[in-house]
């Protein structure tokens, strides 16, 4: 394999706060977290222990591995605060959340989740194709849970409302260490032509 392009020291992971119906996505959610252990990579989140989010963080700390949690403080009141991370960073409100994730990842991981995760996994790769950032991002399709979702990014494409360079700005694969892969070895775009490169 050629050298990495991308070292992954710090992966934030966006995800639902809820359990959902499969087994299948809860225990892969905690898999992920393992992996991450095993590699070194700190893990970047939203700080709950409830659902996916607790379970790829319990994954990680199971293992030896680094957490660090970014929660509003408004939020503090209506999720319960995964109280034994390694850090946990409160900021004002939901933008100053996500610029703080943006801040401290090297990569971003979008997993199974519902509006949340959605919000944030599109925020991240507009920033990206705007070239506000050169990150990779990768969407772990657990069980075919994106297929539809994919299906709408290709039909966006097709129409002309999404260009093909932008849609492969967004790594998919359906098995996490094939995705890691892809996201150390992702060749980020040139810098639009409108932008500069002491703007990204």
């Amino acid at each position: 394999m050629n050298k990495e392009l991308n070292k992954i020291k710090n992966l934030a992971v966006f995800c639902a706060s809820s359990d959902g119906d499969s087994k299948q996505i809860f225990d892969t959610a905690y898999t992920v977290g393992k992996k991450m252990a095993e590699e070194e990579i700190r893990l970047v989140y939203g700080g709950s222990k409830l659902g996916l989010m607790g379970q790829v963080a319990r994954g990680v700390m199971d293992h030896g591995g680094k957490t660090t949690g970014v929660i509003p403080d408004f939020l503090k009141t209506k999720e319960v605060v995964h109280e034994d991370l390694d850090k946990l960073i409160t900021t004002q409100n939901m933008h100053e959340r996500k610029m703080t994730i943006n801040e401290l990842s090297d990569a971003f991981l979008a997993l199974p989740g519902g509006f949340g995760t959605f919000e944030e996994l599109f925020e991240i790769v507009t920033w990206a194709q705007l070239g506000l950032h050169r990150k990779p991002i990768g969407l772990l399709n657990i069980n075919g849970f994106y297929d539809d979702l994919i299906k709408m990014l290709n039909t966006m494409t097709s129409n002309g409302f999404l260009k093909k360079d932008n849609l492969e700005i967004l790594l998919v694969a359906d098995n996490f260490e094939d995705l890691l892969d892809e996201m150390r070895n992702f060749e980020p775009q040139p810098v639009p032509k409108w932008m500069n490169k002491n703007q990204t």
